[in-house]
């Protein structure tokens, strides 16, 4: 009788806890997304700024703009359009260099926006407003600069 009692308070206890743990997955899963273009950005700079911070040291720049969490910085990134081109997912990818910088910042556009990218000519100068996921860096292996990375990316006008 107790080893009957038992069991049913386990079976409780794990039904409750996969009903619990179900729920908060369900709730993770179907969470809303940070409205990068709603609002409002952390800092506004240009792409050699960027660029020339993180080279000079990359430990206090990702301190200033990156976070674990997800949350990193809403930035606004002005810059003379160097490439257009498409990711794997058919989005638009605008790299922002000048001829004298040693790296670029690259912006990935959601689907919603690459219609605005395509309209981009090179050799303009541009405002980009997006969420920054990487700073650039020098790999020793390839002997090249790797670009600062942003996502989420819409033009805007200042």
């Amino acid at each position: 009788m107790k080893r009957k009692k038992i069991l049913r308070i386990a079976a409780t206890l794990v039904i409750a806890g996969l009903l619990i743990g179900g729920g908060v997955g369900l709730y993770m899963f179907n969470m809303p997304q940070r409205d990068v273009q709603a609002a409002k950005a952390d800092y506004t700079l240009t792409g050699s700024q960027i660029v020339e911070e993180y080279l000079a040291g990359r430990e206090a720049a990702n301190s200033k703009y990156l976070s674990n969490d997800g949350d990193s910085k809403i930035l606004i990134v002005t810059g003379v359009v160097n490439k257009i081109s498409d990711d794997f997912s058919g989005q638009k990818v605008v790299l922002l260099k000048s001829d004298g910088d040693k790296a670029g910042v690259s912006a990935t556009f959601t689907p919603e926006t690459s219609s605005k990218a395509a309209d981009l000519q090179i050799g303009t100068t541009v405002s980009i407003k997006g969420v920054i996921r990487s700073g650039a860096t020098y790999d020793n292996d390839l002997g090249l600069y790797e670009n600062v990375v942003l996502e989420k990316c819409d033009i805007v006008t200042l």
